[in-house]
């Protein structure tokens, strides 16, 4: 088995040496997508078909400054300037499978970054549902908002500002993703999520837990902690909320 594996991926080397150059690099990036969300995420255990999928669609590479493109698709976070970063494939994954979103959903997402997660998102809501993302540094989501633009994904709305109060205009969410980490789980947050939604977000300061709050009919919460993280520090509002 594992030899009949190497023979087709030298027989795909072959076939992606004899393409022109521009078909070569789109089927060499696809390769790596495909190897990404196998060996990375599925391994891993995400199993949702829906997150698989959109993370073998979304060109991360894309999503990434030029110097750091041939590093894509490693198992790691990168830099994407602004002292942030762009989360590990799997942690983009596991935290997507968590939201438990389908299509039609409506999802809010702090913390736009680069716009890789919004894109995610975006793909798995569909034409259907709508992404509202709010990122605090001005630059970064000028950047996100043209790459997304650029790429084709019309359902997503990119604010520039602080979302530790949310976007209360467009509320109630189906789901809530936190893509940096405030030291406590910011109050706003949890009243725009409708009844039966989650709140996916890493919460602590210098020990972080990645945590899930699904919200009851009766407004109170389920909290599960997944597993330990590291985030970059929720700026803004939550700072000083906390002191």
């Amino acid at each position: 088995m594992a030899s009949e594996r190497v023979i087709a991926r030298l027989l795909l080397a072959l076939l992606l040496a004899a393409l022109p150059g521009d078909v070569r690099g789109a089927d060499r990036e696809s390769e790596m997508r495909h190897l990404m969300v196998e060996q990375q995420i599925r391994e891993r255990g995400v199993t949702d078909t829906r997150v698989l999928a959109a993370m073998e669609k979304v060109p991360r590479h894309l999503f990434v400054p030029a110097p750091q493109r041939a590093a894509a698709y490693k198992d790691t976070p990168l830099p994407i300037g602004q002292g942030q970063t762009i989360s590990q494939p799997y942690m983009v994954a596991r935290m997507t499978e968590l939201l438990g979103i389908g299509p039609g959903d409506k999802v809010l997402e702090i913390g736009t970054g680069s716009g890789y997660q919004s894109a995610v998102l975006s793909e798995i809501v569909g034409p259907n549902g709508q992404v509202y993302s709010v990122e605090i540094i001005a630059p970064l989501g000028a950047q996100a908002r043209s790459t997304l633009g650029e790429q084709g994904y019309r359902n997503v709305q990119v604010r520039i500002g602080d979302g530790y109060k949310g976007w209360p205009e467009h509320a109630p969410f189906d789901a809530i993703i936190v893509t940096a980490a405030p030291p406590d789980v910011p109050e706003p947050l949890l009243s725009q999520v409708k009844p039966g939604g989650r709140l996916v977000l890493p919460v602590g300061e210098v020990w972080q837990d990645l945590q899930v709050l699904t919200k009851r009919a009766d407004g109170t919460f389920d909290r599960q902690k997944v597993l330990p993280v590291r985030f970059v520090p929720m700026t803004g509002e939550a700072q000083h909320v906390h002191r």
